[in-house]
């Protein structure tokens, strides 16, 4: 059964997220030490990445055949994944030439997350966060539905496991990347 809605584009109408000054003390700090699962089937330890490092994290990568969480499109921020992802893939070969790593990160389990990934034909690794470590360890905000805690979307720019920029709230995420590309290329 398809869903109700179109799940590659982000809707007219949404309500914007605002910023809420939860992500103000993440420049500036190390990524934390821990190995997180990817989509590849290995575990990565994004501290120890060399140069830099992009890490678009969101809440949850939607599926075709299933309808989003009751009220989803009314939480600011929340909808938007699907598109967001696509929008990496789409620019992923620049973000190489820029010499940045890429990663996406949700609190999805890597089974799910391996589908979206060829479903989306990511071209870069999702890392799975579901035991909220990294969460807790760089005080990420969170938010909750039916039962699930999700993280709110940001984007982390890191160098040799510094974070030197942080994108919050991200609105709209289709553009994320475009935003991500033009901090980048007068910051080498």
């Amino acid at each position: 059964m398809a869903r109700s809605d179109d799940i590659m584009h982000v809707p007219p109408g949404l309500p914007i997220p605002v910023d809420d000054g939860a992500c103000r003390h993440v420049p500036g700090m190390s990524l934390p030490s821990l190995y997180l699962p990817t989509t590849g089937g290995r575990a990565v330890n994004l501290a120890e990445m060399p140069g830099r490092t992009v890490v678009y994290v969101y809440p949850r990568t939607g599926h075709p055949d299933r309808e989003p969480p009751t009220g989803w499109d009314e939480i600011p921020g929340a909808r938007g994944c699907t598109p967001q992802s696509c929008a990496f893939r789409d620019h992923y070969q620049e973000l190489r030439e820029l010499n940045a790593a890429l990663f996406g990160l949700s609190t999805q389990d890597t089974l799910y997350q391996r589908e979206a990934a060829r479903r989306l034909r990511l071209p870069f690794e999702l890392l799975s966060d579901k035991m909220l470590a990294f969460q807790r360890a760089l005080r990420l905000p969170t938010f909750e539905i039916e039962g699930m805690i999700l993280l709110k979307r940001a984007t982390l720019i890191a160098r040799e496991g510094w974070i030197e920029k942080v994108f919050y709230p991200v609105f709209p995420p289709d553009r994320n990347a475009e935003d991500v590309i033009s901090w980048l290329k007068p910051n080498p």
